[in-house]
Protein backbone atom coordinates (compact mmCIF):
# COMPACT_ATOMS: atom_id res chain seq x y z
CA UNK A 1 0.00 0.00 0.00
CA UNK A 2 1.45 3.34 -1.08
CA UNK A 3 1.97 6.01 1.56
CA UNK A 4 1.14 8.82 -0.89
CA UNK A 5 -1.96 9.50 -2.93
CA UNK A 6 -3.03 11.57 -5.90
CA UNK A 7 -3.32 15.33 -5.63
CA UNK A 8 -6.80 16.80 -5.25
CA UNK A 9 -7.95 20.41 -5.76
CA UNK A 10 -6.37 22.99 -3.50
CA UNK A 11 -8.38 24.62 -0.71
CA UNK A 12 -8.92 28.39 -0.78
CA UNK A 13 -8.69 30.75 2.18
CA UNK A 14 -12.41 31.63 2.00
CA UNK A 15 -13.31 28.29 3.58
CA UNK A 16 -11.19 28.67 6.73
CA UNK A 17 -13.63 29.09 9.61
CA UNK A 18 -11.83 28.76 12.95
CA UNK A 19 -8.45 28.01 14.36
CA UNK A 20 -7.77 24.28 14.70
CA UNK A 21 -6.52 23.47 18.20
CA UNK A 22 -3.67 21.08 17.41
CA UNK A 23 -2.09 19.94 20.64
CA UNK A 24 -4.55 21.89 22.82
CA UNK A 25 -5.94 19.80 25.66
CA UNK A 26 -7.63 22.45 27.81
CA UNK A 27 -11.36 22.67 27.10
CA UNK A 28 -11.59 26.24 28.40
CA UNK A 29 -9.06 27.42 25.80
CA UNK A 30 -11.18 25.97 23.01
CA UNK A 31 -14.07 28.11 24.23
CA UNK A 32 -12.14 31.23 25.24
CA UNK A 33 -10.20 31.34 21.95
CA UNK A 34 -13.19 30.26 19.84
CA UNK A 35 -11.36 27.29 18.30
CA UNK A 36 -13.00 24.58 16.22
CA UNK A 37 -14.51 22.06 18.63
CA UNK A 38 -16.28 18.82 17.79
CA UNK A 39 -19.00 18.72 20.44
CA UNK A 40 -18.45 15.81 22.84
CA UNK A 41 -20.22 17.36 25.83
CA UNK A 42 -22.89 14.65 26.06
CA UNK A 43 -20.18 12.55 27.68
CA UNK A 44 -21.12 14.49 30.83
CA UNK A 45 -24.67 13.16 30.65
CA UNK A 46 -23.47 9.63 29.92
CA UNK A 47 -20.95 9.56 32.77
CA UNK A 48 -23.69 10.58 35.21
CA UNK A 49 -26.41 8.29 33.85
CA UNK A 50 -24.43 5.30 32.64
CA UNK A 51 -21.12 5.47 34.49
CA UNK A 52 -20.18 3.71 37.67
CA UNK A 53 -18.75 5.26 40.78
CA UNK A 54 -15.43 4.67 39.01
CA UNK A 55 -15.44 4.58 35.20
CA UNK A 56 -12.41 3.57 33.16
CA UNK A 57 -12.22 4.63 29.51
CA UNK A 58 -9.58 2.87 27.42
CA UNK A 59 -9.03 4.23 23.92
CA UNK A 60 -6.02 4.50 21.60
CA UNK A 61 -3.64 7.38 22.18
CA UNK A 62 -4.57 10.78 20.74
CA UNK A 63 -8.29 9.96 20.67
CA UNK A 64 -9.33 12.93 22.82
CA UNK A 65 -9.14 11.43 26.31
CA UNK A 66 -7.26 14.33 27.92
CA UNK A 67 -9.55 16.94 26.36
CA UNK A 68 -12.56 14.95 27.55
CA UNK A 69 -11.32 14.99 31.15
CA UNK A 70 -10.66 18.72 30.88
CA UNK A 71 -14.24 19.19 29.67
CA UNK A 72 -15.58 17.12 32.61
CA UNK A 73 -13.51 19.16 35.04
CA UNK A 74 -14.77 22.42 33.52
CA UNK A 75 -18.37 21.27 33.95
CA UNK A 76 -18.22 19.83 37.45
CA UNK A 77 -15.62 21.92 39.26
CA UNK A 78 -16.64 24.49 41.83
CA UNK A 79 -14.44 27.52 41.12
CA UNK A 80 -14.35 31.04 42.47
CA UNK A 81 -13.34 34.38 40.97
CA UNK A 82 -10.86 36.74 42.61
CA UNK A 83 -13.62 38.21 44.76
CA UNK A 84 -14.60 34.82 46.13
CA UNK A 85 -17.79 34.43 44.11
CA UNK A 86 -18.66 31.11 42.42
CA UNK A 87 -17.92 31.22 38.67
CA UNK A 88 -20.93 30.59 36.42
CA UNK A 89 -19.85 27.74 34.11
CA UNK A 90 -22.68 28.14 31.62
CA UNK A 91 -20.65 30.35 29.31
CA UNK A 92 -18.36 27.38 28.59
CA UNK A 93 -21.28 25.29 27.39
CA UNK A 94 -23.53 27.75 25.57
CA UNK A 95 -24.74 26.20 22.35
CA UNK A 96 -23.34 22.78 23.29
CA UNK A 97 -25.36 19.57 23.30
CA UNK A 98 -25.18 19.17 27.08
CA UNK A 99 -27.38 22.26 27.54
CA UNK A 100 -30.29 20.16 26.28
CA UNK A 101 -29.83 17.65 29.11
CA UNK A 102 -32.38 17.39 31.96
CA UNK A 103 -32.25 19.88 34.82
CA UNK A 104 -30.96 17.15 37.10
CA UNK A 105 -27.74 17.04 35.04
CA UNK A 106 -27.38 20.79 34.62
CA UNK A 107 -27.86 21.32 38.36
CA UNK A 108 -24.51 19.54 38.90
CA UNK A 109 -22.61 22.16 36.90
CA UNK A 110 -19.97 23.91 38.99
CA UNK A 111 -20.93 22.16 42.23
CA UNK A 112 -18.05 19.79 43.09
CA UNK A 113 -14.43 20.00 44.20
CA UNK A 114 -12.32 18.23 41.60
CA UNK A 115 -8.96 16.47 41.71
CA UNK A 116 -7.35 16.20 38.26
CA UNK A 117 -4.12 14.24 37.86
CA UNK A 118 -2.18 13.32 34.74
CA UNK A 119 0.26 10.42 34.91
CA UNK A 120 1.68 10.77 31.41
CA UNK A 121 4.81 12.60 32.53
CA UNK A 122 6.29 9.57 34.30
CA UNK A 123 8.40 8.36 31.37
CA UNK A 124 11.73 8.00 33.13
CA UNK A 125 14.57 5.50 33.02
CA UNK A 126 14.21 4.28 36.62
CA UNK A 127 11.64 4.13 39.39
CA UNK A 128 13.29 6.90 41.40
CA UNK A 129 12.90 9.51 38.64
CA UNK A 130 9.49 8.23 37.54
CA UNK A 131 8.19 8.49 41.11
CA UNK A 132 9.60 12.00 41.47
CA UNK A 133 7.66 13.05 38.35
CA UNK A 134 4.44 11.59 39.77
CA UNK A 135 5.12 13.13 43.15
CA UNK A 136 5.62 16.54 41.53
CA UNK A 137 2.30 16.16 39.70
CA UNK A 138 0.56 15.38 42.98
CA UNK A 139 2.26 18.37 44.63
CA UNK A 140 1.01 20.68 41.86
CA UNK A 141 -2.54 19.47 42.43
CA UNK A 142 -2.19 20.18 46.16
CA UNK A 143 -0.86 23.64 45.34
CA UNK A 144 -3.89 24.25 43.10
CA UNK A 145 -6.03 23.83 46.23
CA UNK A 146 -3.79 26.00 48.38
CA UNK A 147 -6.83 27.84 49.77
CA UNK A 148 -7.24 24.89 52.15
CA UNK A 149 -4.38 26.33 54.20
CA UNK A 150 -6.70 29.14 55.30
CA UNK A 151 -9.83 27.01 55.65
CA UNK A 152 -11.81 27.65 58.83
CA UNK A 153 -13.16 24.08 58.81
CA UNK A 154 -9.80 22.27 58.82
CA UNK A 155 -7.87 21.58 62.00
CA UNK A 156 -4.24 22.59 62.47
CA UNK A 157 -3.26 18.93 62.23
CA UNK A 158 -5.07 18.56 58.89
CA UNK A 159 -3.42 21.71 57.56
CA UNK A 160 -0.03 20.37 58.65
CA UNK A 161 -0.65 17.14 56.72
CA UNK A 162 -1.74 19.15 53.69
CA UNK A 163 1.35 21.35 53.86
CA UNK A 164 3.63 18.34 54.29
CA UNK A 165 2.43 16.79 51.03
CA UNK A 166 2.20 20.11 49.18
CA UNK A 167 5.74 21.10 50.01
CA UNK A 168 7.35 17.72 49.36
CA UNK A 169 10.77 16.85 50.62
CA UNK A 170 13.95 18.71 49.84
CA UNK A 171 15.77 18.10 46.57
CA UNK A 172 16.75 14.46 46.65
CA UNK A 173 20.02 15.04 44.84
CA UNK A 174 21.03 17.33 47.69
CA UNK A 175 19.61 15.10 50.38
CA UNK A 176 21.54 12.11 49.05
CA UNK A 177 24.76 13.79 50.14
CA UNK A 178 23.64 13.66 53.77
CA UNK A 179 22.94 9.92 53.91
CA UNK A 180 25.48 7.77 55.74
CA UNK A 181 25.01 4.79 53.45
CA UNK A 182 22.79 3.32 50.75
CA UNK A 183 20.51 1.63 53.27
CA UNK A 184 19.69 4.96 54.91
CA UNK A 185 18.95 6.48 51.50
CA UNK A 186 16.66 3.59 50.56
CA UNK A 187 14.75 3.85 53.83
CA UNK A 188 14.25 7.60 53.35
CA UNK A 189 13.08 7.12 49.77
CA UNK A 190 10.69 4.34 50.81
CA UNK A 191 9.18 6.69 53.39
CA UNK A 192 8.74 9.39 50.76
CA UNK A 193 6.96 6.95 48.44
CA UNK A 194 4.66 5.93 51.28
CA UNK A 195 3.77 9.54 51.99
CA UNK A 196 2.38 10.01 48.49
CA UNK A 197 0.78 6.58 48.10
CA UNK A 198 -2.41 7.84 49.81
CA UNK A 199 -2.06 11.52 48.92
CA UNK A 200 -5.21 11.62 46.74
CA UNK A 201 -7.29 10.13 49.53
CA UNK A 202 -5.90 12.75 51.94
CA UNK A 203 -6.70 15.60 49.55
CA UNK A 204 -10.20 14.19 48.94
CA UNK A 205 -10.99 14.16 52.63
CA UNK A 206 -9.80 17.71 53.15
CA UNK A 207 -11.74 19.00 50.15
CA UNK A 208 -14.91 17.28 51.31
CA UNK A 209 -14.60 18.74 54.79
CA UNK A 210 -13.99 22.25 53.44
CA UNK A 211 -16.72 22.24 50.76
CA UNK A 212 -19.13 19.86 52.48
CA UNK A 213 -19.38 17.95 49.20
CA UNK A 214 -17.92 14.74 47.89
CA UNK A 215 -15.08 14.96 45.39
CA UNK A 216 -14.79 14.07 41.72
CA UNK A 217 -11.43 12.51 40.78
CA UNK A 218 -10.14 12.58 37.20
CA UNK A 219 -7.04 10.48 36.39
CA UNK A 220 -5.53 10.77 32.93
CA UNK A 221 -3.18 8.34 31.12
CA UNK A 222 -3.02 6.00 34.09
CA UNK A 223 -1.16 3.29 32.17
CA UNK A 224 1.70 5.44 30.82
CA UNK A 225 3.95 4.92 33.87
CA UNK A 226 3.18 1.19 33.77
CA UNK A 227 4.09 0.84 30.09
CA UNK A 228 7.26 2.87 30.55
CA UNK A 229 8.24 0.85 33.63
CA UNK A 230 7.73 -2.38 31.71
CA UNK A 231 10.15 -1.33 28.97
CA UNK A 232 12.64 0.21 31.41
CA UNK A 233 12.69 -2.76 33.77
CA UNK A 234 11.02 -1.53 37.00
CA UNK A 235 7.45 -2.65 36.41
CA UNK A 236 7.01 -4.29 39.82
CA UNK A 237 7.90 -1.14 41.77
CA UNK A 238 5.65 1.07 39.66
CA UNK A 239 2.71 -1.36 39.92
CA UNK A 240 3.08 -1.30 43.70
CA UNK A 241 2.92 2.50 43.91
CA UNK A 242 0.05 2.92 41.42
CA UNK A 243 -1.96 0.18 43.14
CA UNK A 244 -1.60 1.91 46.53
CA UNK A 245 -2.46 5.31 45.02
CA UNK A 246 -5.59 3.94 43.32
CA UNK A 247 -6.82 1.74 46.15
CA UNK A 248 -6.68 4.57 48.67
CA UNK A 249 -8.30 7.09 46.31
CA UNK A 250 -10.89 4.88 44.63
CA UNK A 251 -11.66 1.98 46.96
CA UNK A 252 -11.44 3.13 50.57
CA UNK A 253 -12.38 6.76 50.05
CA UNK A 254 -15.54 7.96 51.77
CA UNK A 255 -15.12 11.38 50.16
CA UNK A 256 -15.43 10.07 46.60
CA UNK A 257 -18.46 11.16 44.55
CA UNK A 258 -17.30 9.53 41.32
CA UNK A 259 -14.06 9.03 39.38
CA UNK A 260 -13.19 8.88 35.70
CA UNK A 261 -9.94 7.27 34.55
CA UNK A 262 -8.47 7.18 31.05
CA UNK A 263 -5.75 5.10 29.43
CA UNK A 264 -4.89 3.13 26.31
CA UNK A 265 -5.06 -0.35 27.79
CA UNK A 266 -7.15 -2.07 30.41
CA UNK A 267 -4.66 -3.41 32.93
CA UNK A 268 -5.61 -6.60 34.76
CA UNK A 269 -7.72 -6.01 37.87
CA UNK A 270 -5.37 -8.26 39.82
CA UNK A 271 -2.44 -5.94 39.20
CA UNK A 272 -3.90 -2.44 39.60
CA UNK A 273 -7.63 -2.36 40.32
CA UNK A 274 -7.62 -4.94 43.08
CA UNK A 275 -10.99 -5.07 44.81
CA UNK A 276 -12.57 -2.27 42.78
CA UNK A 277 -15.85 -4.10 42.28
CA UNK A 278 -17.58 -0.80 41.46
CA UNK A 279 -15.30 -0.21 38.45
CA UNK A 280 -17.11 0.14 35.12
CA UNK A 281 -14.94 -0.29 32.01
CA UNK A 282 -15.52 1.08 28.52
CA UNK A 283 -13.02 -0.09 25.90
CA UNK A 284 -13.00 -0.20 22.10
CA UNK A 285 -14.70 -3.60 22.44
CA UNK A 286 -16.88 -3.30 25.55
CA UNK A 287 -18.20 0.13 24.78
CA UNK A 288 -21.44 1.97 25.54
CA UNK A 289 -19.84 5.39 24.90
CA UNK A 290 -19.33 4.91 21.16
CA UNK A 291 -19.28 8.57 20.11
CA UNK A 292 -17.46 10.06 23.09
CA UNK A 293 -13.93 9.57 21.73
CA UNK A 294 -12.82 9.97 18.14
CA UNK A 295 -14.86 11.51 15.31
CA UNK A 296 -17.93 9.89 13.79
CA UNK A 297 -18.53 9.79 10.04
CA UNK A 298 -20.89 12.79 10.20
CA UNK A 299 -18.53 14.80 12.44
CA UNK A 300 -15.62 14.16 10.11
CA UNK A 301 -17.58 15.04 6.99
CA UNK A 302 -18.85 18.24 8.60
CA UNK A 303 -15.33 19.34 9.51
CA UNK A 304 -14.07 18.67 5.99
CA UNK A 305 -17.03 20.60 4.54
CA UNK A 306 -16.42 23.50 6.96
CA UNK A 307 -12.87 23.82 5.66
CA UNK A 308 -13.77 23.45 1.99
CA UNK A 309 -12.49 19.90 1.70
CA UNK A 310 -15.59 18.08 0.44
CA UNK A 311 -13.57 16.47 -2.34
CA UNK A 312 -11.22 14.96 0.22
CA UNK A 313 -13.87 12.92 2.08
CA UNK A 314 -13.02 9.62 0.28
CA UNK A 315 -9.30 10.17 0.86
CA UNK A 316 -9.82 10.92 4.56
CA UNK A 317 -11.89 7.76 4.90
CA UNK A 318 -9.20 5.61 3.29
CA UNK A 319 -6.47 7.02 5.52
CA UNK A 320 -8.03 7.71 8.92
CA UNK A 321 -11.33 5.81 9.20
CA UNK A 322 -11.71 2.13 9.98
CA UNK A 323 -12.11 1.99 13.74
CA UNK A 324 -15.17 0.31 15.18
CA UNK A 325 -16.06 1.30 18.75
CA UNK A 326 -18.93 -0.94 19.70
CA UNK A 327 -20.84 -0.84 16.42
CA UNK A 328 -20.01 2.78 15.57
CA UNK A 329 -17.58 3.73 12.80
CA UNK A 330 -14.91 6.09 14.17
CA UNK A 331 -12.13 8.21 12.65
CA UNK A 332 -8.80 8.97 14.33
CA UNK A 333 -9.40 12.55 15.60
CA UNK A 334 -5.73 13.52 15.91
CA UNK A 335 -5.03 12.52 12.34
CA UNK A 336 -8.14 14.28 11.02
CA UNK A 337 -7.31 17.63 12.64
CA UNK A 338 -3.68 17.33 11.46
CA UNK A 339 -4.91 16.41 7.99
CA UNK A 340 -7.31 19.35 7.79
CA UNK A 341 -4.70 21.74 9.16
CA UNK A 342 -1.98 20.53 6.81
CA UNK A 343 -4.07 20.64 3.65
CA UNK A 344 -6.67 23.37 4.22
CA UNK A 345 -4.39 25.81 6.01
CA UNK A 346 -0.82 24.93 5.05
CA UNK A 347 -1.66 23.70 1.55
CA UNK A 348 0.20 20.42 1.67
CA UNK A 349 -0.70 18.06 -1.16
CA UNK A 350 -0.83 14.60 0.33
CA UNK A 351 -2.10 12.83 3.45
CA UNK A 352 0.48 11.51 5.87
CA UNK A 353 0.70 9.02 8.71
CA UNK A 354 0.34 11.69 11.41
CA UNK A 355 -0.38 9.19 14.18
CA UNK A 356 2.97 7.49 13.57
CA UNK A 357 4.78 10.52 14.96
CA UNK A 358 2.95 10.66 18.30
CA UNK A 359 4.95 7.88 19.98
CA UNK A 360 7.68 5.37 19.37
CA UNK A 361 5.36 2.56 18.21
CA UNK A 362 7.63 0.35 20.29
CA UNK A 363 5.20 -2.56 20.41
CA UNK A 364 5.00 -2.77 16.59
CA UNK A 365 8.77 -2.66 16.30
CA UNK A 366 9.21 -5.39 18.89
CA UNK A 367 6.62 -7.59 17.24
CA UNK A 368 8.17 -7.36 13.79
CA UNK A 369 11.77 -7.66 14.92
CA UNK A 370 11.05 -10.78 16.99
CA UNK A 371 8.31 -12.38 14.87
CA UNK A 372 8.48 -16.11 14.31
CA UNK A 373 7.44 -17.68 11.00
CA UNK A 374 3.78 -18.03 12.05
CA UNK A 375 3.52 -14.34 12.96
CA UNK A 376 5.28 -13.31 9.75
CA UNK A 377 2.68 -15.24 7.79
CA UNK A 378 -0.10 -13.42 9.68
CA UNK A 379 1.58 -10.08 8.98
CA UNK A 380 1.77 -11.08 5.32
CA UNK A 381 -1.99 -11.59 5.31
CA UNK A 382 -2.72 -8.31 7.13
CA UNK A 383 -0.40 -6.12 5.08
CA UNK A 384 -2.01 -7.45 1.92
CA UNK A 385 -5.48 -6.44 3.16
CA UNK A 386 -6.54 -9.74 4.73
CA UNK A 387 -7.87 -10.66 8.16
CA UNK A 388 -6.86 -12.87 11.07
CA UNK A 389 -8.97 -14.32 13.89
CA UNK A 390 -7.94 -14.18 17.56
CA UNK A 391 -9.53 -14.93 20.90
CA UNK A 392 -10.37 -11.72 22.74
CA UNK A 393 -9.44 -11.06 26.36
CA UNK A 394 -8.95 -7.71 28.04
CA UNK A 395 -7.37 -8.61 31.38
CA UNK A 396 -3.68 -8.51 30.51
CA UNK A 397 -0.67 -6.83 32.04
CA UNK A 398 2.42 -5.50 30.33
CA UNK A 399 4.27 -8.49 31.73
CA UNK A 400 1.86 -10.71 29.78
CA UNK A 401 2.17 -9.06 26.37
CA UNK A 402 4.94 -11.26 25.02
CA UNK A 403 3.84 -14.40 26.85
CA UNK A 404 1.71 -15.49 23.91
CA UNK A 405 0.92 -14.42 20.38
CA UNK A 406 -2.74 -13.92 21.31
CA UNK A 407 -1.81 -11.44 24.04
CA UNK A 408 0.19 -9.42 21.55
CA UNK A 409 -2.65 -9.26 19.03
CA UNK A 410 -5.05 -8.28 21.84
CA UNK A 411 -2.72 -5.47 22.84
CA UNK A 412 -2.58 -4.23 19.24
CA UNK A 413 -6.38 -4.33 18.99
CA UNK A 414 -7.06 -2.37 22.16
CA UNK A 415 -4.41 0.25 21.38
CA UNK A 416 -5.68 1.02 17.87
CA UNK A 417 -3.33 -0.92 15.60
CA UNK A 418 -6.05 -3.43 14.62
CA UNK A 419 -9.82 -3.17 14.11
CA UNK A 420 -12.72 -5.53 14.59
CA UNK A 421 -14.39 -6.84 11.44
CA UNK A 422 -16.68 -9.40 13.05
CA UNK A 423 -16.95 -11.64 16.13
CA UNK A 424 -18.24 -15.06 17.07
CA UNK A 425 -18.66 -17.14 20.22
CA UNK A 426 -17.34 -20.69 20.60
CA UNK A 427 -18.18 -22.32 23.93
CA UNK A 428 -17.15 -19.79 26.60
CA UNK A 429 -14.80 -17.81 24.36
CA UNK A 430 -15.23 -14.90 21.96
CA UNK A 431 -13.15 -14.65 18.80
CA UNK A 432 -12.60 -11.47 16.79
CA UNK A 433 -11.81 -11.25 13.12
CA UNK A 434 -9.38 -8.34 12.83
CA UNK A 435 -7.58 -6.35 10.15
CA UNK A 436 -5.42 -3.24 9.83
CA UNK A 437 -7.78 -0.23 10.15
CA UNK A 438 -6.61 2.11 7.40
CA UNK A 439 -3.79 3.37 5.17
CA UNK A 440 -2.22 5.37 8.00
CA UNK A 441 -1.76 2.34 10.25
CA UNK A 442 -0.58 0.27 7.27
CA UNK A 443 2.18 2.85 6.78
CA UNK A 444 3.26 2.39 10.41
CA UNK A 445 3.57 -1.36 9.91
CA UNK A 446 5.36 -0.85 6.60
CA UNK A 447 7.92 1.60 8.01
CA UNK A 448 8.77 -0.77 10.85
CA UNK A 449 9.05 -3.69 8.41
CA UNK A 450 11.36 -1.63 6.20
CA UNK A 451 13.55 -0.77 9.19
CA UNK A 452 13.71 -4.40 10.26
CA UNK A 453 14.48 -5.59 6.74
CA UNK A 454 17.18 -2.95 6.19
CA UNK A 455 18.82 -4.20 9.40
CA UNK A 456 18.65 -7.78 8.10
CA UNK A 457 20.35 -6.71 4.88
CA UNK A 458 23.00 -4.70 6.69
CA UNK A 459 23.90 -7.59 9.00
CA UNK A 460 24.17 -10.19 6.23
CA UNK A 461 27.55 -11.33 4.88
CA UNK A 462 27.59 -10.23 1.26
CA UNK A 463 30.77 -12.00 0.25
CA UNK A 464 28.80 -14.79 -1.42
CA UNK A 465 26.77 -12.27 -3.46
CA UNK A 466 29.85 -10.26 -4.46
CA UNK A 467 31.61 -13.41 -5.71
CA UNK A 468 28.54 -14.49 -7.70
CA UNK A 469 28.17 -11.05 -9.34
CA UNK A 470 31.82 -10.86 -10.38
CA UNK A 471 31.95 -14.45 -11.65
CA UNK A 472 28.69 -14.38 -13.60
CA UNK A 473 27.02 -16.93 -11.31
CA UNK A 474 23.38 -16.10 -12.00
CA UNK A 475 22.09 -19.00 -9.88
CA UNK A 476 24.24 -17.87 -6.97
CA UNK A 477 22.86 -14.30 -7.22
CA UNK A 478 19.27 -15.57 -7.35
CA UNK A 479 19.71 -17.94 -4.38
CA UNK A 480 21.32 -15.24 -2.22
CA UNK A 481 18.67 -12.60 -2.95
CA UNK A 482 15.74 -15.03 -2.65
CA UNK A 483 17.11 -16.22 0.70
CA UNK A 484 17.04 -12.67 2.05
CA UNK A 485 13.54 -12.02 0.71
CA UNK A 486 12.27 -15.23 2.31
CA UNK A 487 12.93 -13.78 5.76
CA UNK A 488 10.70 -10.75 5.37
CA UNK A 489 6.99 -10.00 5.02
CA UNK A 490 5.32 -9.68 1.62
CA UNK A 491 4.44 -6.04 2.17
CA UNK A 492 6.24 -4.73 -0.89
CA UNK A 493 4.92 -7.11 -3.56
CA UNK A 494 4.53 -5.31 -6.89
CA UNK A 495 6.50 -2.34 -5.57
CA UNK A 496 9.36 -1.98 -8.04
CA UNK A 497 10.93 0.86 -6.08
CA UNK A 498 11.37 -1.47 -3.09
CA UNK A 499 13.11 -4.16 -5.11
CA UNK A 500 15.24 -1.54 -6.82
CA UNK A 501 16.33 0.05 -3.54
CA UNK A 502 16.79 -3.31 -1.85
CA UNK A 503 19.04 -4.69 -4.58
CA UNK A 504 20.98 -1.44 -4.89
CA UNK A 505 21.75 -1.54 -1.14
CA UNK A 506 23.25 -5.02 -1.58
CA UNK A 507 25.74 -3.81 -4.16
CA UNK A 508 27.51 -1.13 -2.15
CA UNK A 509 30.09 -3.60 -0.88
CA UNK A 510 31.14 -5.11 -4.20
CA UNK A 511 34.93 -4.63 -4.08
CA UNK A 512 36.44 -2.13 -6.52
CA UNK A 513 33.02 -1.03 -7.83
CA UNK A 514 30.70 1.94 -7.25
CA UNK A 515 26.95 1.46 -7.84
CA UNK A 516 24.87 4.15 -9.56
CA UNK A 517 21.12 4.18 -10.08
CA UNK A 518 19.18 5.40 -13.14
CA UNK A 519 22.19 7.09 -14.73
CA UNK A 520 21.78 7.83 -18.43
CA UNK A 521 23.52 5.35 -20.73
CA UNK A 522 22.86 4.79 -24.44
CA UNK A 523 19.25 5.74 -25.22
CA UNK A 524 17.91 5.30 -21.72
CA UNK A 525 18.60 4.80 -18.02
CA UNK A 526 19.53 1.30 -16.80
CA UNK A 527 18.22 0.53 -13.32
CA UNK A 528 21.64 -0.04 -11.73
CA UNK A 529 25.20 0.08 -13.06
CA UNK A 530 28.32 -0.99 -11.18
CA UNK A 531 31.13 1.25 -12.44
CA UNK A 532 34.66 -0.17 -11.97
CA UNK A 533 37.34 1.70 -10.05
CA UNK A 534 40.02 0.01 -12.18
CA UNK A 535 40.15 0.68 -15.96
CA UNK A 536 40.74 -2.98 -16.81
CA UNK A 537 37.52 -4.23 -15.15
CA UNK A 538 34.16 -4.36 -16.96
CA UNK A 539 31.12 -2.29 -15.96
CA UNK A 540 28.11 -4.34 -14.81
CA UNK A 541 24.50 -3.54 -15.76
CA UNK A 542 21.39 -4.72 -13.86
CA UNK A 543 17.92 -4.28 -15.37
CA UNK A 544 15.08 -5.09 -12.92
CA UNK A 545 11.54 -6.23 -13.67
CA UNK A 546 8.70 -7.46 -11.45
CA UNK A 547 5.82 -9.84 -12.05
CA UNK A 548 2.76 -10.72 -9.95
CA UNK A 549 2.73 -14.39 -10.98
CA UNK A 550 5.55 -16.90 -10.83
CA UNK A 551 4.79 -18.31 -14.28
CA UNK A 552 5.38 -14.84 -15.75
CA UNK A 553 8.92 -14.42 -14.43
CA UNK A 554 10.66 -15.72 -17.54
CA UNK A 555 8.69 -13.18 -19.55
CA UNK A 556 9.96 -10.48 -17.17
CA UNK A 557 13.52 -11.63 -17.75
CA UNK A 558 13.00 -11.40 -21.53
CA UNK A 559 11.64 -7.86 -21.10
CA UNK A 560 14.82 -6.92 -19.24
CA UNK A 561 16.97 -8.35 -22.05
CA UNK A 562 14.94 -6.53 -24.70
CA UNK A 563 15.33 -3.22 -22.86
CA UNK A 564 19.10 -3.65 -22.52
CA UNK A 565 19.26 -4.28 -26.27
CA UNK A 566 16.74 -1.70 -27.51
CA UNK A 567 18.03 1.11 -25.28
CA UNK A 568 21.64 0.31 -26.26
CA UNK A 569 22.85 0.33 -22.65
CA UNK A 570 26.01 -1.63 -23.43
CA UNK A 571 26.94 0.65 -26.33
CA UNK A 572 26.61 3.66 -24.05
CA UNK A 573 28.90 2.08 -21.44
CA UNK A 574 31.53 1.24 -24.06
CA UNK A 575 31.28 4.74 -25.59
CA UNK A 576 32.21 6.08 -22.15
CA UNK A 577 35.53 4.28 -22.54
CA UNK A 578 35.08 1.31 -20.22
CA UNK A 579 37.03 -1.84 -21.10
CA UNK A 580 33.98 -4.08 -21.21
CA UNK A 581 30.46 -4.65 -19.97
CA UNK A 582 28.44 -7.47 -18.35
CA UNK A 583 24.64 -7.27 -18.27
CA UNK A 584 22.15 -9.06 -16.01
CA UNK A 585 18.39 -9.23 -16.19
CA UNK A 586 16.58 -9.75 -12.87
CA UNK A 587 12.90 -10.50 -12.34
CA UNK A 588 11.25 -10.40 -8.88
CA UNK A 589 7.98 -12.01 -7.87
CA UNK A 590 7.03 -11.75 -4.20
CA UNK A 591 9.86 -13.39 -2.21
CA UNK A 592 11.63 -14.93 -5.21
CA UNK A 593 13.86 -13.75 -8.02
CA UNK A 594 15.48 -15.21 -11.11
CA UNK A 595 18.62 -13.84 -12.73
CA UNK A 596 19.94 -14.23 -16.26
CA UNK A 597 23.03 -13.01 -18.10
CA UNK A 598 22.23 -11.00 -21.21
CA UNK A 599 24.10 -12.00 -24.32
CA UNK A 600 23.83 -9.38 -27.05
Amino acid sequence: MECHRHQLPAVTEEYIVKKIGIGYEDYKRFIDEDMYYVDKTMLINDVINKGGEVTLFTRPRRFGKTLALSMLRTFFELEYDKDGNPIDKKRYFEGKKIMGAPDKILSMMGKYPVIKLSLKGAKQSDFYNAFIMLRNEIIREFQRHDYLMTSATLSDEEKLRFRDVKRGDVDWEEKRKSFKDRREEEEAFKKEVGKYADALQVLSGLLKKHHDRNVIILLDEYDVPLENAYYEGFHKEMVGFIRSLFESALKTNDALERAVITGCLRISKESIFTGLNHLQISSVYNNGYEEAFGFTQSETEQMLIDYGMEDRIPEAKEWYDGYLFGETEIYNPWSIIKYVSSIAINHMKFPQAYWANTSSNQIIRDMIWHADEAMKQELDVLINGGTIEKQIHEDITYDDIHESEDNLWNFLFFTGYMKKVSERREDKYIYLTMKIPNAEIACIYESQIRGWFDKQVKDTDRGVLNKAVLEGDTEGIANYVSGLLARTISVFDSDESFYHGFFLSLLYNVPNYSPRSNREEGDGRPDIVLYPNRPTDPAIIFEIKIRKKFNEMQDGLKEAYDQIRDKKYEEGILDDGYAGVISYGICFCKKSCIVGAYVG
